[in-house]
């Protein structure tokens, strides 16, 4: 129920930011005071950057949208994945960890986890209060015990991980659609800017002009927010990373030190 409303919201806003897209296009871009004699099929004023951009024709307003949902989704992710990190520094945090562990701390070390806060500290609180239960457990066989704590740290994982990976899908597809977007208009631009060389007698200046300006803004615009996306979506895809592997490091240090305990029991 949770991921159908988080869907559900997702898609909301991608609507709405194509309707504000729309809408800043044509009420704003378009306006007739970007263009000369106050109309927006004549050229743009000399400098104004806003009628250059009308030009473009109408992939534009969707590849607008694609920029501001890359921005969106950006920031949403920051934020996302700064809880998820907690209050400290992670690496600071693992290391205190698994320095606790090594001295048999746990009460410590769980403590430390509840003062971080965050995906990385849920996932190795989850660990050490299993370590912890099963410690007092006798009744158990060791080896058993160590499956049951890695069972816990692997599906508190899942439980937080998707969290984190999600919307990335977002910023993935429109890498490639924005590019795409922007080269049909990059093409259907060069097709108006060869139909007016091609017009009988003097060749039609303002057509020319209008074919390669939209030709050029739609090539801007495709490849720069293909550009942001790349660049948001490696850094969320290496922060992630960054976060599983001290995930993996300390539950790696967890099982490794119940192991040592049991046998030196």
């Amino acid at each position: 129920m949770k991921n159908s409303n988080s869907g559900i919201f997702t898609a909301l806003i991608i609507a709405v930011e194509l309707v504000i897209a729309n809408l800043f296009f044509y009420l704003y871009l378009g306006d007739g005071s970007h263009f000369q004699g106050g109309v927006n099929t004549n050229h743009p004023i000399t400098g104004d950057y806003f009628g250059i951009v009308y030009k473009g024709g109408w992939i534009v307003p969707f590849l607008i949208a694609m920029l501001m949902i890359v921005i969106t989704f950006s920031i949403e992710r920051l934020i996302t994945i700064g809880k998820a990190k907690g209050k400290g520094n992670v690496k600071t945090f693992v290391q205190k960890i698994k320095h606790l562990i090594a001295s048999n701390n746990i009460t410590q070390a769980i403590a430390e986890c509840d003062k971080q806060k965050g995906s990385v500290a849920n996932v190795v609180k989850a660990g050490l209060v299993k370590y912890n239960d099963l410690a007092k457990n006798s009744s158990i066989e060791p080896d058993k015990k160590v499956v049951l704590i890695q069972k816990d740290i692997e599906e508190t994982t899942q439980l937080e991980m998707p969290m984190l990976e999600k919307n990335l899908v977002i910023l993935a597809t429109i890498v490639s659609i924005a590019t795409l977007l922007g080269l049909l208009g990059t093409v259907m631009g060069m097709i108006k800017a060869f139909a007016a060389l091609a017009t009988a007698g003097a060749p039609d200046s303002v057509g020319l002009a209008n074919g390669i300006s939209e030709a050029l803004i739609n090539t801007a615009l495709g490849i720069g927010t293909s550009a942001l996306a790349i660049i948001f979506y490696n850094y969320f895809t290496s922060a992630i990373d960054g976060l599983t592997h001290a995930i993996d490091e300390t539950s790696f240090s967890i099982i490794q030190n119940f192991t040592a305990q049991n046998k030196t029991a």
